[in-house]
């Protein structure tokens, strides 16, 4: 599960900040303080933090995930973040030298 779409709606500051459908890693939901709910009128399931966003990316960055986008639309935020596999390329860039080239 390299990925995961975290998102909050009008206030970054106090949550509750949605981390998950149905169908996302139960392991990772519960070390985030999430719970499985359905909201009146959807007709799918979203695990749910009280915590907000600021928290629950620092969760994320604990376990290896890095935010790759964020976008905001209407009255919501979403950050897209992933985390690398352990075969996968890493995101560090080197820099080199003009003597190197």
């Amino acid at each position: 599960m390299p990925y995961i779409v975290i998102s909050t709606q009008t206030r970054l500051e106090c949550g509750p900040t949605i981390v998950g459908d149905e169908w996302s890693d139960p392991e990772l939901m519960e070390s985030l303080s999430a719970t499985l709910s359905k909201q009146l009128g959807n007709n799918f399931l979203e695990y749910k933090t009280y915590d907000p966003v600021r928290i629950v990316l620092n969760k994320l960055e604990k376990r290896g995930f890095r935010v790759i986008a964020m976008t905001g639309l209407g009255q919501t935020c979403i950050w897209t973040l992933h985390k690398p596999e352990s075969n996968e390329n890493s995101y560090q860039v080197k820099l080199i030298s003009k003597n190197e080239i």
